[in-house]
């Protein structure tokens, strides 16, 4: 007997059970499920199914369903699809698929539009567009409001490398944060996370805050500076800003720590890493002392930063402990934890600011650039300079839903 392919689609107040009312209709005639989708915005359903069966009873579905959705007041239509039509719309399905996130502190038509017309020029087809962050109240916003939209693209780029730049451009001239990532097994599975320490986790250069109770301030500050646009070595830097805090007594490390400035959404999103089983490290240029702080306040498992010498009498020396954790230290180590955690490569995800995370945000499956220095986005394929350090989680796929928050977009 001879089988046909219809497109159902179905518009309307969405209700508890139109789903099941329909799928009854069509059970009654054997139809097979060729694949399904629904959407629901503001309460309106979008839904549609691709149907086949035969071709002496589909008249007869059709009947039905349109008694059915009187019955729900909805809205319903019919498409046929050929054969042809339907084997290259299968053929699509092997092609490789990204997912673009789109992300600010709000999203509006103009950036969705100009996200959208690079897509096109690049001949991505959008399968599915989701909201990951929830919906913004109008008469309660809330303090730090986020918007997120993810799209699931099928396709190959024309040219990934103008992709890139184009997104790029748009995150500096619209005010809106991007990732372009593979829709592959391993970004659904990362398993490890570093993350820089000083202007990344903390808003502020803990060297600098030391530099300030010694009164050398000014001096460390430009040497750091300087560094961080990647215009001097970092060993020599480092050993020159660390010299000037000879003699600064060790007790103010202690008051610096206990005062130290929280990123926005750090809490939010080592909460979350925790309790789906990341593994989180700190590899950062700055001091032991103060990654060890947050080590001890959020649970991280690995610290790799700065060892500052003390003398007998309590006060620094001006010198240092150990090897510097310079920027091919920390792409070291990031491969090291990544060994022992027995984690591939490709599910790391390491975050920073400043020219010495450069190789570590390269050398993980997921780099990305967190309001970093012109250099470092540059070079790195994410970034997020638009919202806090949560934002990370989006690009991971999190939705707020996941998360129990309250919506904020």
């Amino acid at each position: 007997m001879k089988q046909e392919q219809i497109l159902v689609r179905i518009t309307g107040q969405d209700r508890p059970g139109l789903t099941a009312s329909v799928m009854g209709i069509l059970a009654k005639y054997d139809a097979q499920i060729l694949d399904i989708g629904q959407a629901d915005i503001h309460s309106t359903l979008s839904l549609g199914i691709l149907i086949r069966m035969d071709e002496t009873n589909s008249g007869q579905v059709m009947k039905e369903l349109l008694f059915k959705a009187t019955e729900l007041g909805v809205q319903i239509g019919f498409s046929p699809i050929g054969d042809d039509e339907y084997e290259d719309w299968v053929d699509h399905q092997g092609k490789n698929r990204y997912i673009l996130t789109v992300m600010g502190r709000q999203l509006e038509a103009r950036q969705i539009e100009a996200a959208t017309s690079v897509i096109a020029e690049q001949g991505l087809n959008i399968d599915s567009i989701i909201r990951l962050t929830g919906r913004k109240s109008i008469k309660n916003p809330a303090k730090h409001t986020r918007a997120c939209i993810e799209f699931s693209l099928r396709g190959e780029p024309k040219d990934r490398q103008d992709m890139q730049s184009k997104l790029m451009k748009l995150s500096s001239d619209m005010e809106i944060d991007f990732s372009f990532q593979k829709d592959d097994m391993f970004r659904r599975m990362r398993r490890l996370i570093c993350f820089d320490m000083d202007s990344t986790l903390i808003q502020t250069e803990c060297i600098d805050e030391l530099a300030e109770r010694n009164g050398v301030g000014d001096q460390v500050r430009a040497i750091t500076e300087s560094a961080m646009r990647g215009e001097i070595d970092f060993k020599e830097s480092f050993t020159r800003r660390v010299s000037l805090l000879k003699g600064l007594d060790v007790s103010v490390m202690q008051e610096i720590a206990e005062k130290l400035p929280i990123t926005e959404g750090v809490d939010r999103l080592m909460t979350t890493l925790k309790r789906y089983g990341y593994k989180i490290a700190i590899l950062s240029g700055g001091f032991t002392y103060f990654g060890e702080y947050l080590q001890r306040r959020y649970g991280i498992d690995y610290v790799y930063a700065n060892e500052l010498e003390i003398g007998d009498d309590g006060k620094l020396t001006g010198r240092y402990v150990g090897e510097i954790v310079d920027g091919h230290r920390k792409a070291e180590l990031l491969k090291l934890i990544a060994q022992v955690e027995k984690v591939n490569l490709a599910q790391t995800i390491a975050v920073g600011d400043g020219a010495n995370d450069l190789p570590m945000i390269s050398e993980a499956g997921l780099g990305i650039a967190f309001h970093a220095k012109p250099r470092v986005v540059a070079n790195a394929e994410q970034s997020i300079n638009t919202i806090g350090l949560d934002g990370v989680l989006y690009f991971l796929g999190f939705k707020d839903s996941y998360l129990g928050d309250q919506g904020v977009m």
